[in-house]
């Protein structure tokens, strides 16, 4: 999640111009293309696999200052360090201490791959001294709710009020589950529509094929992708596929009404979250919001909105995918390298949509609900398997990479990335159905094995 910078100096909104430019301004030339990669991971105490609070000897709050010896600088809240910034990005916190980096743009997945690793080297050694271990899974597989710290960042005191009266699981979002996501550039209005609607229809690909969270609270919850499933009782006005992408002149006009019609969360004056949810961003462009009378919102107002809408694929000035579960190192590199072969090459973006084009809303619809389950063996609507989509995808993909001619000191292409998921369409084995098999053979249900094989 979007850790929050004072913006006081963002220029009031003065039309619904000053709002389409955050996506318009967007827009790039395919050279200026970049690739930016998030990532979370589980932080826990080594010695009983607790985790750890912002404020304890050891924990959230000595992790962040010891990175600072990389060249990191901290970004605080209320005199509390909550964020770090530095050429490799962001690296913030999710709402129970799950550590995030917010890559930096770059131009290719070999820098981009170098840039996770550089993080997980810099992570590991500072926990190695605290006595920290990080998960890389998509949710907690043994964590009850109650269990879990919260970090002292004002944003999330509200949204934790705010999620138990829309949805049953928002909660569990926010605290027990952990993602990789990219964000990929556009060239135009026309471009950001196709790369839209080809992420958001594919977005259950990448959803079962990075299934990574079958346990809850120490047992199977009978899900390959629970995180997945999460979403779809969090909160119905932000979250889900967005039919009306697909529809005749979707662009950026459409996106906006749809944004102006979620309601909002807070809004951030002088330091401090004011507690807004439920309100309308339309209310407040219009000096209505009860909150603030008479005020009117600032750009950043809008940027802040932005960013609380959570849908499958997600559009602000740069399109992010949103639909894979957290997972290790290779899948870290895994997930971009997907994208950016279906999105970034001409051809495979037509080949892609040619996948997809012919679906219904309600087809659409139907595997998303299906595959959080089911992952590989769901069925798309053209009635094969999802392990089968994925193989074509798969091979779309590594075209684009290879298109795209980006080579490493070795020679080698950015497809090589694309590995561990060749594995597992070729295996039909999802890393959820990887840990579920050792969990119960190997390890005869003990969920504390997964420290042990699932760490960084």
């Amino acid at each position: 999640m979007t850790t929050r910078t004072d913006l006081s100096a963002s220029p009031l909104i003065e039309s619904r111009d000053d709002l389409i430019s955050v996506f318009a301004g967007g827009e790039k030339p395919r050279e200026a293309w970049r690739i930016g990669t998030e990532h979370e991971k589980f932080v826990y105490r080594l010695s009983d696999h607790r985790a750890p609070s912002w404020e304890e000897p050891g924990g959230i709050r000595d992790l962040l200052t010891g990175l600072t010896e990389y060249g990191w600088r901290p970004v605080e809240e209320d005199g509390k360090i909550i964020a770090l910034t530095g050429p490799d990005g962001t690296i913030s916190l999710e709402p129970a201490g799950q550590l995030e980096l917010s890559g930096a743009p770059l131009t290719d997945l070999h820098a981009s791959c170098a840039e996770s690793g550089r993080h997980l080297e810099q992570v590991k050694a500072v926990g190695d001294r605290l006595g920290l271990g990080f998960l890389g899974l998509g949710m907690w597989p043994d964590k009850r709710r109650e269990d879990l710290p919260i970090m002292p960042k004002g944003r999330y005191g509200i949204m934790l009020k705010h999620m138990p009266r829309v949805g049953s699981l928002g909660l569990d979002m926010m605290l027990r589950t952990c993602t990789i996501q990219v964000n990929l550039d556009y060239s135009s209005e026309a471009d950001m529509v196709k790369k839209f609607r080809v992420g958001l229809a594919l977005q259950p690909v990448a959803t079962a094929l990075f299934a990574n969270s079958p346990l809850t609270e120490g047992k199977p919850n009978g899900y390959r992708s629970f995180r997945s499933h999460i979403w779809e009782d969090t909160d119905p006005d932000r979250t889900g596929m967005l039919p009306f992408v697909f529809e005749d002149g979707f662009g950026y006009e459409r996106y906006l009404d749809y944004a102006l019609d979620v309601p909002m969360y807070f809004v951030y004056r002088d330091g401090r979250y004011i507690d807004v949810a439920g309100e309308s961003f339309r209310a407040f462009l219009d000096g209505r919001l009860p909150q603030l009378p008479g005020e009117k919102p600032r750009l950043s107002d809008f940027v802040d909105h932005l960013s609380t809408i959570f849908p499958e694929v997600r559009l602000k000035s740069f399109l992010e995918m949103r639909g894979a579960d957290g997972g290790r190192w290779g899948r870290i590199c895994a997930l971009p390298a997907l994208w950016v072969g279906l999105l970034y090459d001409g051809q495979a973006l037509d080949a892609a949509w040619d996948l997809v084009k012919h679906w219904t809303i309600e087809e659409r619809e139907q595997l998303r609900r299906d595959v959080p389950k089911l992952a590989l063996e769901a069925r798309t609507p053209d009635g094969r398997t999802m392990q089968a989509l994925a193989a074509d995808v798969l091979d779309i993909s590594a075209a684009g990479l290879t298109s795209r001619g980006f080579l490493n000191g070795a020679g080698d292409n950015e497809g090589g990335f694309l590995d561990p998921l060749r594995e597992v369409v070729a295996t039909g084995m999802t890393p959820a159905d990887r840990l579920l098999d050792k969990f119960s053979n190997e390890w005869n249900g003990d969920v504390r094995r997964i420290y042990q094989e699932f760490s960084f």
